[in-house]
């Protein structure tokens, strides 16, 4: 099949027929003479592709196999594709001549664990809450304002956080970050003295941020019932991290038990336990876990972001506050950025009071339901953790299987990428188990059996259904 694209006012011949003698499918063969084409340079930087129904029309192809196409060229770097202004043809030279100075490209199948889906960010509802929001600001709300945040947005999270989470808050003892680890930090600055105990394994980032604010990291072993506090000292520990809902990377639950234990431990230590809330708002097959910090309100700090429920971009978090804390935190916030950004905040409070953030989360629940479920059925066989919540699954590698290291470099190889459970730990050195750490967050819709079927095909040539061979 061949097709003169001269109804677009692009002068390009594509050719859908080089290859089909050695089995080519019709999108493989409408993604090779795409991607040829701009390699030749007879697709120019910057082009505006026509609609998916439209090429589809004009090549007598389904629009899902277009559209298919023009995900995988988008993962590949080949397009851009932004919400209201269409696909275009990316800078591949650019991209290319980055690649020889040795910039990174970017992966073709991104399985990468930490990162929501940036591509269904509510672009227009957000655009209409923040006319609302500007439309209603008093003229305070452009000025220097509360070191906590604009009060529009605590009141708003208060509701949000005690109706959807569990959580003991109140307006003023809320105060509004701009990102996690801004708030972990604040945290480093103005707790008493001692260490902060940080999960193992858990995000190695996490650890560097707390070690930069000057404090030392000791580990909080993680098993199958969570993070375990018999090993924390009755002294000499600030503050023990930990992720309650859906642990980073294993995806356990904390166990009722170890809730009750930390908050022990917590009062017996005059430490606090900060809990992050990751993945709180995203379960599946279980009932809602509410955040361990409503019952204990006086030893949790919880802390809350809008990066992975709306889009890191957004820089927004927020902590809720045992009583005593909140003047130290304002204080090391107020000499660091004295107050986070208000036209953001205002937004992001018309959004909750409107119900929109809750639409969006349900929303986005069931999208990533979807993708968990394909991974689930074409991982069937392999044993595969944490999978009833989140936004990834760990999947524990058999003995006898090939390293971390060759699994890295042969998935590489086919552009594909993914976490790892060895870059967790806080010894990589020490005798571990293994294991792949797989994100369902960053790829779109279209893009995301393509990176499932590539990682499959892994998989199967390295480690066979789930064993050794």
């Amino acid at each position: 099949m061949t097709d003169d694209w001269s109804t677009f006012g692009v002068d390009l011949h594509l050719d859908l027929t080089a290859g089909r003698a050695s089995g080519e499918g019709v999108r493989a063969a409408l993604e090779r003479s795409l991607r040829e084409a701009i390699r030749r340079g007879r697709l120019a930087a910057g082009s505006q592709l026509p609609a998916t129904r439209a090429l589809a029309s004009e090549l007598g192809l389904s629009r899902g196999t277009v559209s298919a196409a023009y995900d995988q060229l988008v993962a590949e770097g080949y397009l851009i594709a932004r919400h209201g202004s269409g696909t275009r043809v990316a800078d591949v030279a650019r991209a290319e001549r980055q690649a020889k100075r040795g910039a990174p490209r970017p992966p073709r199948h991104d399985l990468r664990p930490g990162t929501p889906d940036v591509g269904s960010f509510p672009v227009a509802a957000w655009l209409r809450a923040s006319r609302r929001a500007l439309g209603d600001a008093p003229p305070a709300a452009f000025a220097y304002g509360d070191t906590r945040g604009r009060p529009e947005l605590r009141a708003a999270l208060a509701d949000y956080l005690g109706r959807a989470r569990g959580v003991d808050a109140a307006p003023g003892r809320i105060v509004v970050t701009a990102g996690y680890v801004q708030a972990l930090t604040l945290l480093a600055r103005v707790l008493p003295e001692g260490a902060f105990a940080l999960e193992d394994p858990g995000l190695p980032f996490h650890r560097e941020a707390v070690r930069f604010a000057g404090r030392e990291v000791v580990p909080l072993p993680v098993d199958a019932e969570g993070a375990d506090p018999a090993g924390l000292p009755a002294g000499g520990v600030a503050a023990a991290v930990v992720t309650p809902a859906h642990q980073y990377p294993t995806g356990v639950t904390l166990q009722p038990d170890r809730r009750r234990a930390l908050v022990s431990w917590a009062r017996a230590a005059s430490a606090v336990v900060v809990e992050d809330d990751y993945d709180g708002e995203f379960r599946y097959d279980r009932q809602p876990v509410g955040a361990l910090q409503g019952t204990a309100p006086d030893s949790v700090v919880y802390v809350g972001t809008a990066s992975k429920t709306l889009a890191p971009g957004v820089r927004l978090a927020w902590m809720v506050l045992p009583g005593r804390l909140v003047e130290p935190v304002m204080r090391a916030k107020r000499l660091t950025d004295f107050q986070t950004e208000a036209l953001g905040q205002l937004t992001l409070a018309e959004f909750l009071t409107s119900r929109e953030y809750d639409r969006h989360v349900r929303a986005s629940r069931a999208r990533y339901r979807r993708r968990r479920d394909l991974l689930l059925t074409a991982l069937e066989g392999h044993s595969l953790e944490g999978v009833a919540a989140g936004q990834h699954l760990l999947l524990g590698l058999p003995p006898g299987a090939p390293a971390e290291s060759r699994l890295l470099r042969q998935a590489a190889a086919r552009g594909l990428a993914f976490g790892t459970l060895g870059e967790h730990w806080h010894d990589p050195s020490a005798t571990r188990r293994s294991g792949l750490v797989l994100g369902y967050g960053t790829p779109r819709d279209g893009a995301f059996p393509a990176a499932v079927a590539e990682l499959s095909a892994l998989l199967g040539a390295e480690i066979g259904d789930g064993g050794v061979d």
